[in-house]
């Protein structure tokens, strides 16, 4: 139990274990063994809960929740924020004699002196878990940053961005209002994890929005009279050339947020009112996921197995943009990466880096295209080759070629489901009877939100959403249908994150039959049902049923089967 109450002051205060042991140790105010036997003696529910025993204990005074609102902005404004992470120290209140510190560590004097230096005051620790305290000077740090004499000057308004994490708003007093501005959004938008920012100009004002879990939401509107500022400041962050404003530019933002490698893809086209911004977002620190995390039932995985055990032969992956193709193919390959198989694959861009395999970046502008790495692949003696995406004639023969003479090729193509893939590759020109004979499978998926954990509800489906989902009253009843509220743990959109939805098509003799009669994808769709094959609404339909999304969210990215 000793243990396990040393290792809870650690992960809850700024304590040092040499000075957890000491004061472990000691012995109690009120002389019943040492402090670390009373606490041992007591079940805590939580942290704080033994951290507020071990401060009364020593006589202190604990604070379970921060008023970080309450905190005079005047009081950090010459404490670096460097210097109050790294000791969670963080001044609350200034009186007449004395100056309250919140502290992690109460026991650490040298700081404590520092501060009675610094204001020239007593001071009055209070005590309060390390997390919180580190939450509040963020929240703090970013008030005093937006509260700058120079955003006064530019603008009547507050920016109130909801505290964006401020990692690298640690600049000086003498840093445009702006930069302070566009870093504040870069930030909230890595914190809320959205996957896309758009900067939108407009006639009279502008509007700046999030795509999170696949939905657009208004985040802010900055005046018109910032908008050359703000798009500037992004163009020169992205390294493009900020005088030209009349032709798209693509640029590129590496940035480094709280540990994590973000890398931005940024794109500005001319609108009439001026240049629209896009980026999107990577987080380029995600660890690959496994295939059995991503949402996949228990039948497609199984069969994604026995495809990814073939030593030669086409495995396409089809969706809309932005559907998890590249996430599920990294998951693929993370199954098969092994010393004993030589992996090479040309994506544009590499989102992920994987250990252990060869990945280039396509180069449209020397030359490096899809089809040419995938040309110099095949004299570098792979095993397994994966092409970004199809999107050519070429590119299509040399992955069919691939993939005939002994190499495991997996791809995209953008289609709408399985069946699609097919029709797909035809119209690139390629020949149905290399299509026939060389693609092994396509996987289609598609992205639904998953409900909010901790405030779903039971809900009770209407009798049109029953037919539409062909179930009954009965089947709906024993199941754990919910819908969506809205929390503070959610941000109010009642979702947190997305899974996948998908179907899977295999290639049998009835499926090459209809690609050789060169049959549209209705018709190869219907075979592979009759050869069941379930459907993405099939699919959808158990995560509605296991409480996983909803009705409306399956209802919005399925359509009906004809």
């Amino acid at each position: 139990m000793a243990l396990d109450i040393a290792n809870l002051l650690s992960k809850s205060t700024a304590l040092k274990d040499e000075e957890i042991r000491i004061l472990l140790a000691n012995s109690a105010v009120n002389g019943a063994g040492t402090i670390g036997e009373l606490l041992a003696s007591k079940d805590y529910s939580t942290a704080d809960e033994l951290v507020a025993e071990l401060c009364k204990e020593m006589g202190l005074e604990f604070m379970k929740d921060i008023p970080v609102n309450d905190i005079p902005v005047d009081l950090v404004r010459n404490l670096p924020i460097n210097f109050a992470k790294q000791h969670s120290v963080l001044p609350f209140r200034e009186e007449n004699d004395n100056v309250t510190v919140l502290t992690a560590n109460p026991i650490n004097f040298k700081i404590l002196d520092d501060f009675r230096v610094m204001f020239g005051k007593r001071i009055r620790p209070l005590v309060a878990s390390s997390p919180k305290i580190q939450e509040a000077i963020n929240k703090v740090y970013e008030k005093s940053t937006s509260n700058l004499a120079g955003l006064d000057e530019i603008d009547q308004e507050d920016y109130d961005l909801d505290d964006p994490i401020i990692d690298l708003l640690e600049a000086g007093d003498d840093e445009a209002p702006v930069i302070k501005l566009v870093n504040s959004l870069l930030f909230r938008a890595v914190k809320e994890k959205a996957s896309d920012i758009h900067v939108e100009p407009y006639e009279k004002d502008m509007m700046v929005r999030f795509r999170t879990d696949g939905i657009l939401f208004d985040i802010f509107r900055p005046p018109k009279k910032l908008q050359n500022a703000i798009t500037s400041r992004l163009k020169v962050m992205a390294n493009l050339n900020i005088a030209e404003k009349r032709l798209p530019q693509d640029g590129r933002i590496p940035l480094k947020v709280g540990g994590k490698d973000i890398d931005i893809r940024f794109n500005t086209v001319p609108t009439t009112f001026g240049e629209r911004i896009v980026m999107r977002l990577q987080d380029r620190s995600n660890v690959v996921l496994e295939l059995d995390q991503l949402g996949f039932s228990v039948e497609i995985l199984k069969v994604i197995d026995d495809l990814l055990e073939k030593s030669y032969g086409i495995f396409l992956v089809t969706g809309p943009t932005g559907s998890g193709k590249s996430t599920s193919l990294y998951g693929c390959l993370n199954k098969i990466n092994k010393p004993d198989i030589n992996i090479l694959t040309v994506e544009d861009p590499v989102e992920q880096r994987v250990h252990g395999v060869g990945q280039v970046q396509v180069n449209a502008k020397i030359g490096l295209t899809f089809a040419a790495g995938l040309r110099a692949f095949l004299r570098q003696d792979p095993d397994v080759i994966m092409v970004g995406e199809i999107r050519d004639l070429e590119t299509a023969e040399l992955a069919i070629n691939a993939s005939l003479t002994g190499h495991l090729v997996l791809s995209t193509v953008h289609a709408n489901d399985a069946a699609g893939a097919f029709p797909r590759m035809l119209d690139l020109g390629a020949e149905p009877f290399l299509i026939a004979t060389s693609i092994l499978g396509a996987l289609a998926q598609r992205l639904v939100r998953v409900l909010c954990p901790h405030c779903k509800i039971k809900a009770v489906p209407t009798e049109f959403q029953l037919n539409l989902l062909g179930i009954n009253q009965q089947q709906a009843a024993n199941a754990n249908i919910c819908k969506a509220v809205g929390c503070s743990q959610c941000n109010q959109k009642g979702y947190i994150g997305r899974t996948i939805i998908a179907e899977m098509l295999v290639m049998n003799d009835d499926i090459r039959s209809l690609i050789m009669q060169r049959k549209d994808g209705n018709s190869i769709r219907k075979a592979a049902i009759n050869n069941n094959m379930k459907t993405f609404r099939e699919h959808g339909i158990q995560k509605v049923l296991a409480g996983i999304t909803t009705i409306e969210e399956l209802l919005s990215n399925t359509q009906l089967d004809m």
